[in-house]
């Protein structure tokens, strides 16, 4: 008897060569769907591992693709030693770009793969064709980092029928080398959306948020605190109660630099604190809307 979980889903797997991102976006009618489907490694490629899921097509993949073994041979040797391979439907590419898939036969229909260039868009149990036909059209033309297009592509397929079952969970999973936000793993974006109603686009929400918390800072964004931002960070410092409200700044102080740092660690702006007299407006665009 098979011990694995059924998981009808519908997911994407990608890798940009040119700045080293993999990853993968998943969404099905499933609990915690992007605690199995996604696996990643930085400079070695990913693996999404779907319906009759073996859970152990993620490390083994990984471990075969870090040996130097292309995508397509790294499926090849998973499906050698499954008896269950028919069940499976798997996505994976290498970090150079290939990317091969697998859909078998017993998988619930709708079920199959698209292949592209540097991706592979897998389904099953899906409305139809159509699901995986926009995810690959959406990938190609969106803008942005991986993220976005991965995610991009995951509402193309959502919006155009999904999971046949309905919504539940989604992920989006993406690695490059020293991406985390203190550069010393490679998670550069790690967001799952368990359960909820729309989870492909709650999951856009917390993307926007881990731009805005993780985001490095736009140069061209920068505003230097003085005359009308000295005056509106005065009077967002004091609404918070950072500053005291019966007190008069006409510059950029130490008391006034104080009080905006023990913001930025309270909203975790860690990322977005500068020593040099400057503001991130991505701050203060936050600031207006509290």
């Amino acid at each position: 008897m098979r011990s694995d979980r059924l998981i009808h889903t519908f997911s994407i797997v990608a890798c940009d060569p040119q700045t080293g991102e993999i990853g993968v976006a998943v969404a099905s009618k499933f609990l915690a769907v992007g605690s199995i489907v996604p696996w990643a490694k930085a400079n070695v490629g990913a693996v999404a591992t779907q319906s009759w899921a073996n859970t152990g097509f993620g490390p083994d993949g990984l471990k075969l693709l870090a040996e130097g073994k292309t995508a397509r041979e790294t499926l090849e040797l998973l499906l050698e030693g499954d008896e269950d391979r028919d069940y499976r439907q798997v996505g994976i590419v290498d970090r150079h770009g290939n990317a091969a898939a697998f859909t078998g036969k017993k998988c619930h229909d709708y079920a199959f793969h698209h292949i592209g260039e540097g991706f592979t868009c897998q389904g099953n149990l899906l409305a139809g064709p159509e699901v995986l036909d926009a995810m690959a059209i959406s990938f190609q033309y969106a803008k942005g980092d991986l993220a976005d297009r991965l995610l991009a592509a995951l509402i193309a397929g959502d919006e155009a029928g999904g999971d046949k079952r309905g919504k539940q969970g989604a992920a989006l999973y993406v690695v490059k080398e020293k991406g985390a936000y203190d550069g010393h793993i490679d998670r550069y974006v790690d967001l799952r959306v368990d359960d909820h109603s729309s989870p492909t686009y709650e999951l856009k929400r917390l993307l926007n948020l881990h731009r805005l918390y993780m985001g490095e800072t736009d140069p061209s964004k920068l505003r230097p605190i003085e005359g009308e931002v000295l005056v509106e960070l005065v009077g967002h410092l004091t609404r918070f109660d950072f500053l005291k409200a019966d007190s008069e700044f006409t510059s950029y102080d130490e008391t006034v630099k104080k009080a905006l740092q023990d913001y930025c660690a309270v909203e975790n702006f860690d990322t977005r604190w500068r020593e040099d007299g400057q503001i991130d407006e991505e701050i203060l665009a936050f600031m207006r809307t509290k």
